[in-house]
């Protein structure tokens, strides 16, 4: 058993993605799944896990506890079950129903005693990397103001993409070409590591990884031209209305009926397209994804698998049963059957789990983690896959793109990324 545990982290330090054995749950490290895709450069810890400033002394001692909810907390929602709305009662009935699949998941994890151990580590960065910047750029509001069309950013073109003599990294730069940043595909055809200047901040694009930064008005430009081009795998992040959102400003968002119209039938590939669609756990998202998203875009097949946050130390970030803040965030995940396709060769989808815990330690305002190479053997089609982000996020300095995995971008509607990824 030491031996399989011991074999099962040396697995995990490489690929960055930990599997308990007899669990649907596994546990990943972003930052690792994202250094793997790159050549040159590294996301440092440090910049990633910038929420968590200190690294625990102490980590847990292995016993299979979730933490319970504190007394406070307890009366707080004692008090509140007496005056919850019916949707308030279903999203409730709903969490109770996950609750003890989530408890096992979190005490396989609470098992892997190596693993525990080795959590720390995680967020131990290269001293040599550079620290995290004081402010990053704000891409929505620079999309909003009237220069944004006169907006380049500079790629940095190494000579014909060759690797240096006698090394495996590229060349220096050999010229400097300068592209339009908004509403315009931004491209790394080569198997390198791209570096790219914006008003005074650097950004990094891996081999085989392009970019399209805009708005949900231009989404129909990544449309393909022939059906055999399109994506058998599509992850949506909607800026989904939230209040506490509103409330600190992070990001615009964005009204549901507006993703009725996403082209998602048209985005897919002929022969059949996995579609993963992170949601709150807002129970009026949930019966608009269930009655009128899922069933307009063609999406049948549905599973739910869900990202559990722990701290550094292995425990929670919060309490379990806490109503408001739960301590877990849903993503539901369902197929597009393929097109011109008769029953004899329709693709078959009983490999794709109903249930799924993904646990990690959530970077900056609980970044994603990547789902690319986790999600691969569940995705129709040829191979390797042809995969398109839909996010609403931030385009952070220093390692922003990373090929084949989700990348984040953030509009005042939508920001667009494609890519491939690969068994």
């Amino acid at each position: 058993m030491d031996d399989e545990i011991c074999d099962e982290l040396l697995s995990f330090m490489s690929s960055g993605i930990y599997r308990f054995s007899g669990s649907n749950a596994v546990f990943i490290d972003p930052v690792c799944v994202l250094n793997n895709l790159y050549t040159q450069f590294k996301v440092s810890p440090a910049v990633y896990y910038s929420r968590f400033v200190e690294v625990p002394s102490e980590v847990n001692d292995g016993n299979p506890v979730v933490p319970s909810s504190s007394t406070k907390s307890k009366k707080k929602r004692k008090r509140s079950s007496h005056c919850l709305n019916e949707r308030e009662k279903s999203a409730e009935n709903r969490h109770l129903n996950a609750r003890s699949f989530l408890v096992s998941a979190y005490e396989s994890f609470q098992r892997a005693a190596d693993l525990l151990r080795f959590l720390p580590n995680l967020l131990k960065g290269d001293d040599s990397l550079p620290d995290k910047r004081d402010a990053e750029l704000n891409f929505i509001e620079l999309g909003n103001l009237w220069q944004a069309p006169l907006y380049e950013m500079s790629l940095c073109c190494s000579m014909e993409n060759m690797p240096a003599e006698g090394g495996n990294q590229p060349s220096h730069c050999g010229e400097m070409r300068a592209v339009p940043i908004f509403n315009n595909l931004i491209s790394n055809e080569s198997g390198y590591d791209l570096e790219a200047d914006f008003l005074d901040s650097r950004y990094i694009l891996p081999g085989k990884c392009c970019f399209f930064m805009s708005d949900l008005r231009r989404v129909h430009d990544l449309i393909p031209a022939q059906p055999e081009y399109g994506y058998n795998l599509i992850i949506i992040d909607p800026p989904w209305e939230n209040g506490s959102v509103y409330q600190k400003a992070v990001y615009p968002t964005l009204p549901n009926k507006h993703l009725l119209y996403l082209p998602i039938k048209q985005l897919a590939h002929m022969e059949g397209t996995l579609v993963v669609l992170w949601i709150t756990n807002k129970e009026k998202l949930r019966i608009f994804v269930e009655e009128e998203l899922f069933p307009a875009w063609g999406v049948t097949n549905i599973s739910q698998f869900y990202w559990l946050k722990v701290k550094p130390d292995g425990s929670l970030i919060g309490e379990l049963d806490l109503f408001h803040h739960r301590p877990y965030e849903c993503l539901l995940l369902g197929h597009i059957n393929g097109k011109d396709l008769d029953s004899a060769h329709m693709p078959t989808y009983d490999t794709l789990p109903k249930s799924q815990v993904i646990i990690s330690i959530p970077g900056a305002h609980s970044r994603k983690p990547p789902l690319g190479r986790l999600l691969c053997d569940y995705i129709p089609g040829p191979k390797p896959a042809r995969c398109i982000d839909l996010f609403a996020r931030e385009l952070v300095a220093g390692w922003t793109s990373w090929g084949n995995e989700p990348l984040h971008f953030q509009d005042s509607r939508y920001f667009l990324r494609r890519g491939h990824t690969s068994r």
